[in-house]
């Protein structure tokens, strides 16, 4: 059984969570938790529901405030997110080497654009210097 797989009824939900059913309502409400409807309305919750009621729990007897666990939860949402596309990109840069031996991916130009490049050879760089002096006064 997959863990987003939505299988359990609010009444198991809430033992496995350690709850009473009217909290995990409230928790509904809220958007804590957001359980899939059946067509008869009624709620299913799946593993992963219970994992993050159980985490909710856990940030409650810590003392953190409902308003701050939904905070929290939410960057914790983000941070899964975007680890899942850094993990595409990721595998897109992997094939894009592969694809091309003997090619860097880019290299930036001096004016921000992005340019291919042989391995082993370098951007040009300028030498010039620059004098400033402040004005006197």
């Amino acid at each position: 059984m997959d863990e987003n797989t939505r299988v359990f009824v609010i009444s198991m939900a809430a033992e496995l969570a350690g709850m009473h059913p009217q909290t995990l309502r409230q928790y509904d409400r809220m958007g804590l938790v957001s359980p899939d409807r059946t067509p008869g309305r009624s709620r299913r919750y799946s593993m992963r529901d219970v994992a993050r009621l159980r985490e909710i729990a856990d940030l409650g007897a810590e003392g953190v405030s409902l308003e701050g666990i939904r905070r929290i939860l939410a960057l914790e949402d983000t941070v899964r997110v975007l680890q899942s596309r850094v993990g595409e990109l990721e595998t897109a840069l992997a094939d894009e080497m592969l694809s091309r031996p003997g090619h860097r991916v880019f290299a930036a130009g001096s004016a921000g654009d992005v340019i291919s490049m042989r391995a082993g050879t370098r951007a040009r760089r300028s030498n010039q210097i620059v004098i400033w002096r402040p004005l006197d006064k």
